[in-house]
C-alpha cells in the first residue's frame, strides 16, 4: 500500500517532469522534502514492483527506430516457458497475457525496423512458436491519469 507521501509524489511526477538542471529536487521542495528522500522512494518503489517503470515516452520512430505490438498463440503447458523467453529480450517493453486465442502480447521498441525483424526471427527461433507482428501504423495521444490523492500535491 503507499504511504500519503508516495501517494502525493506518484501524483505530481505523472507526465509533469520539471524541465530545470535539479527536477527532483523541485519536485522535493513543491513536496516539503528533500531530493534524496524523492529519489531514495523512486528507487523503492521501483525494487519493490510497486512501478515498473519510471521514465520518459519517445516517439521512437523520430529516431529511426520502431515499436511493434506482437501476438502469439501459447501453449498453456509452455506459457511460462515462452513467457521467460521472450522477456529475455532487451528489445520486450512489456509483455501481458489475453484470454484469447492469441493469449501472448508484448511490444517490441529497437532502433531499427531491422532490429525488430531480428528480435522477432529470434523469438520464433527460440520458442518455435510463430509471432505474429502489428507494427505501429499512426499515433494517437491518450493521457490516462489516475488520481492517488485528491489533487492535493502538498506537504504533509
Amino acid at each position: 500500500m503507499l504511504s500519503a507521501f508516495d501517494a502525493r509524489l506518484l501524483e505530481r511526477l505523472h507526465g509533469d517532469l520539471p524541465l530545470t538542471d535539479t527536477p527532483f529536487a523541485d519536485v522535493a521542495a513543491e513536496l516539503g522534502s528533500s531530493e534524496a528522500v524523492v529519489l531514495e522512494r523512486l528507487q523503492t518503489l521501483l525494487a519493490d514492483g510497486t512501478l515498473t517503470r519510471f521514465g520518459p515516452l519517445f516517439q521512437i520512430e523520430r529516431a529511426g527506430g520502431l515499436f511493434v505490438l506482437a501476438a502469439m498463440d501459447v501453449p498453456e503447458d509452455r506459457y511460462a516457458a515462452v513467457t521467460a523467453q521472450v522477456n529475455a529480450l532487451p528489445e520486450v517493453a512489456h509483455n501481458y497475457r489475453r484470454e484469447h486465442a492469441l493469449n501472448m502480447w508484448f511490444v517490441l521498441g529497437t532502433e531499427t525496423p531491422a532490429a525488430a525483424a531480428a528480435a522477432i526471427e529470434r523469438i520464433e527461433a527460440d520458442t518455435g512458436l510463430p509471432v505474429l507482428a502489428f507494427p505501429k501504423e499512426r499515433e494517437f495521444f491518450v493521457e490516462l491519469k489516475l488520481p492517488l490523492t485528491g489533487g492535493a500535491h502538498g506537504a504533509g
